[in-house]
């Protein structure tokens, strides 16, 4: 090899190596896709009249998945069985949707796609696609549209279910619990919804939490809301349809109780146990005493008997004010005794405005007073007074309490008896108070308020009510002693003046109460006082 080739082959190594540092970094692969798959064709075409097929197939200009198609993708008017619709769990340029049902004659079918529909790649939705044909001569073309509320809770579920029902000589409100709609939509995660492609008629307008995904109410499980009137068409496209979720309370029914110790049988049920009465219809001595109360959690009563005698099972009738009378049988032996064990929901602060209560796994019976101590921080004695609710089994010590204090609370043994006998070893408490500087106030005024009375309620941004207080005109409201936090206000319209927040019901046309929420959450700081308007629209 000559000297001059070598001097070529130096120089451009060298000038090599110094492009590569000079661009030094790691290869990006360009901007990122953003742009969602393109529609290109369906055979058969979209809006097709006459349609007779068995099966669509929609092009894309890339390879295309589908998102979440069990919720996004709704056939209107429902099918079953479901149509089968693919790729599921891979990718593909074109989307196969085979029916499995029979069409029904001169219909408009709707297939909405909802954001399902995504590039394999970087996941783009092509938004709210959907697919139309009728298997008559003509495609429907009416539409009707609406939003969605819940009825005590500020934020709405997702994926709410919009039926109609065609109102026909058939039509009767059962059919909700038993047969699929004629047409269906769904909110997805907005409150809004919007249906297309109906027909003249006359209409029931449902929304519907559908647990099951079935097009069927089922109280047990779903949420349920209704436009009151009859939805005519075309007469109604104009109007805009406000819908209101609740939940039912369900009729009712006494459940199998069970027995879950030696003295204790607990009875499930089904709706409302204000005047649920539970009596034993089998022999018993003659010297028996029952205790009953609801559990704090469940919709179970607890009943609790003495003494304990011999049986194979026993008979109990249950009943309420309603009407309802029914024959329940349970297996029955002997078992362990419960123990007494007590708990309060102030195991270490104790709000100055508030009693320090406590409970008992076992049936509250008597308290002795006596055998009871309570001290503040200078181990001084405080003078306090005791009332037992047998009915909640649950206990309230009323004393004076002071600004950032400690108190020691010491039941001494034998001090609580419960209802089989059993006593408690010692039990102290060690609770404190803060400083009212620690508290915040809020002064609220309603404006523009329809009816008396109203149920006015501070709430967490979880929904739990801190304070409730009744306005029966107007005036201004006090809540004190609240905790610095971020708060909801809730306004109650107390239709049937029982003092609390009553459900709608489907089949009696009843509506839920109506809410109200102050539109932004309140800033409720330590040592300070908000002075707010609240004016109900």
């Amino acid at each position: 090899m000559s000297k001059k080739l070598n001097m070529v082959l130096i120089t451009t190594m060298l000038l090599l190596l110094v492009i590569s540092c000079a661009k030094k970094g790691s290869i990006t692969g360009g901007p990122k896709d953003e742009t969602p798959p393109v529609f290109i064709k369906a055979m058969p075409p979209d809006f097709s009249t006459n349609f007779d097929n068995d099966e669509i197939r929609i092009y894309f200009d890339e390879y295309i998945k589908l998102n979440d198609p069990q919720k996004q993708i709704i056939v209107s008017p429902p099918m079953d069985p479901k149509p089968t619709i693919t790729p599921l769990g891979g990718a593909s340029k074109y989307i196969k949707i085979e029916f499995l049902d029979t069409l029904l004659e001169n219909t408009t079918y709707s297939i909405n796609f909802g954001e399902s529909v995504v590039d394999n790649n970087e996941s783009n939705p092509n938004p709210f696609y959907r697919y139309v044909f009728s298997t008559g001569d003509f495609l429907d073309s009416l539409s009707i549209r609406g939003t969605i509320a819940d009825a005590i809770q500020k934020e709405v579920d997702a994926n709410i279910t919009i039926a109609l029902y065609e109102i026909d000589e058939d039509y009767s409100d059962s059919l909700v619990y038993k047969t699929v709609p004629r047409y269906v939509t769904n909110t997805l995660d907005t409150t809004t919804f919007n249906f297309y492609n109906l027909k003249e008629g006359k209409f029931k307008l449902i929304a519907l939490k559908d647990a099951s995904n079935n097009y069927k109410y089922e109280p047990k499980l779903d949420k349920i809301g209704f436009y009151e009137e009859v939805v005519t068409l075309p007469d109604d496209t104009a109007k805009v349809f406000n819908l209101t979720l609740f939940k039912e309370v369900l009729d009712f029914k006494a459940l199998k109780p069970k027995q879950v110790s030696k003295n204790e049988f607990v009875f499930p049920y089904e709706g409302n146990a204000d005047s649920m009465k539970i009596k034993l219809l089998s022999k018993a001595p003659n010297d028996l005493k029952t205790q009953i109360f609801p559990d704090k959690e469940k919709d179970t009563l607890h009943y609790w008997f003495k003494p304990f005698f011999e049986a194979d099972s026993l008979i109990f009738e249950v009943t309420n004010s309603k009407n309802y009378r029914d024959t329940l049988i349970t297996r029955f032996k002997d078992q362990y005794k419960d123990s007494l064990e007590v708990s309060s929901t102030f195991n270490s602060s104790l709000p100055l405005n508030k009693n320090f209560t406590f409970s008992a796994s076992t049936p509250l019976d008597n308290i002795n007073k006596n055998k009871i101590t309570l001290t503040d921080k200078d181990t001084i004695a405080v003078p306090f007074s005791i009332a037992l609710d047998r009915l909640r089994n649950e206990a309230q010590i009323d004393f004076e309490k002071g600004e950032s204090n400690g108190y020691s609370l010491t039941f001494l043994p034998e001090a609580i008896t419960d209802f089989v006998g059993n006593v408690n070893d010692t039990i102290s408490f060690n609770l404190r108070t803060k400083k009212l500087a620690d508290y915040g106030t809020v002064f609220l005024t309603l404006e523009n308020v329809e009816a008396y009375p109203v149920l006015v309620q501070i709430i967490t941004e979880k929904e739990d009510v801190i304070s409730e207080q009744v306005a029966t005109k107007q005036e201004t409201l006090t809540f004190d002693y609240l905790d610095p936090a971020k708060y909801l206000i809730r306004v109650i319209f107390d239709t049937n003046q029982n003092g609390k927040w009553d459900t709608g019901n489907f089949l009696k046309g009843i509506q839920p109460e109506d809410v109200r929420y102050f539109p932004e959450p309140i800033d409720v700081r330590a040592n300070w006082e908000i002075k707010q308007t609240f004016i109900l629209e």
